[in-house]
């Protein structure tokens, strides 16, 4: 991959909770690259580590207990492991911004959604140095633009309703808005569709697509566990599993010939659309506790084609194909 393509990469990136119980281990010596205009889908079981991937980006987690053990985050030759609060406050909506799975969490309970986008705007404006707009109504035709973009019917109704009187659809709309206001180089989506109905689910995915080919024109990191939703999606897939990047790869050639066992693992769980294609099959074992990690790979316990070296040594991300990686000895 050009260095020139690179908008942001994790190198070696290790994050740790410190708790009443001991230290865990949330993310382990991760590398991610998201190049410039890209879509990365970021999967997973619950608990692997997706979301403190998402939220240590952009500096999100609290700090104690979380603290970034080792490792860099490289933004455009930036370290943003090495900036203060105040700093990355400033990058916060401009540079990245984050669409969560429940918007409520992010929308002021007592605002109005046009006060919340005029916010938007005031920040992008400070972080740029640029000229708002040369009057209110400038500024408010800009909302109206912003939310008939991403759908929403009746504009002028919406902007002066409140978070509570939405749907959570029409609420992860108006974080899509807010988004293309501030114009982020890099859209952290954290299960954005998991709470919404099927048909809305289905709107905001296309809504997503077309805006980030469109108007948008930032790279995404798409972090979901439902695999069902990649294809369609992105261009480029990453898999976790207690806490490492543990495949890598073009989704679809990854979806298609999965090398890692776990990656196949999961494959294998998705519902079938005929009987002909088998009976579901479950990963044996579960999880393991982070706060004790099995040794060595760390899927071990729970794989088919487990060896003598696995127990005892942690694998690399071997090459398998072009831009295509696994973590597995299987392929040293």
């Amino acid at each position: 991959m050009a260095a020139e393509d690179t908008l942001l990469s994790t190198q070696e990136l290790s994050v740790v909770f410190d708790t009443p119980y001991g230290s865990v281990q949330a993310l382990d010596h991760v590398n991610l690259t998201i190049r410039e205009n890209e879509i990365v889908c970021l999967v997973g079981e619950s608990g692997c580590g997706k979301s403190t991937l998402g939220l240590s980006l952009i500096g999100l987690l609290p700090m104690p207990p979380a603290r970034i053990a080792s490792g860099k985050i490289i933004h455009k030759g930036l370290d943003l492991t090495e900036l203060n609060k105040g700093e990355l406050r400033l990058m916060r909506g401009t540079e990245f911004f984050m669409i969560f799975q429940e918007p409520m969490s992010s929308l002021n309970p007592v605002l109005s959604i046009e006060n919340q986008l005029l916010e938007a705007l005031r920040v992008r404006d400070e972080r740029f140095k640029v000229e708002a707009e040369a009057s209110a109504s400038g500024a408010y035709r800009e909302l109206v633009r912003s939310l008939e973009m991403v759908k929403v019917p009746d504009p002028d109704r919406v902007l002066k309703g409140y978070p509570h009187q939405l749907s959570g659809g029409m609420r992860q709309r108006i974080m899509i808005a807010m988004a293309l206001l501030l114009k982020p180089s890099l859209l952290i989506a954290d299960e954005p569709t998991t709470a919404l109905d099927v048909s809305t689910q289905d709107q905001i995915l296309k809504l997503f697509t077309e805006l980030v080919g469109g108007e948008l024109k930032t790279s995404v990191l798409f972090i979901t566990h439902d695999l069902t939703l990649v294809k369609t999606f992105a261009k480029r897939i990453a898999v976790m599993y207690a806490g490492e990047v543990v495949e890598d790869g073009p989704v679809e050639e990854v979806l298609s010939d999965p090398k890692h066992p776990y990656t196949q693992g999961l494959l294998k769980c998705l519902p079938r659309k005929r009987k002909l294609d088998g009976a579901i099959e479950s990963i044996p074992g579960s999880v393991p506790d982070l706060a004790n990690p099995p040794s060595g790979c760390k899927f071990n316990p729970r794989c088919k084609f487990v060896m003598e070296k696995c127990s005892r040594s942690r694998p690399d991300l071997f090459s398998v194909a072009t831009e295509h990686s696994a973590r597995c000895f299987l392929y040293e």
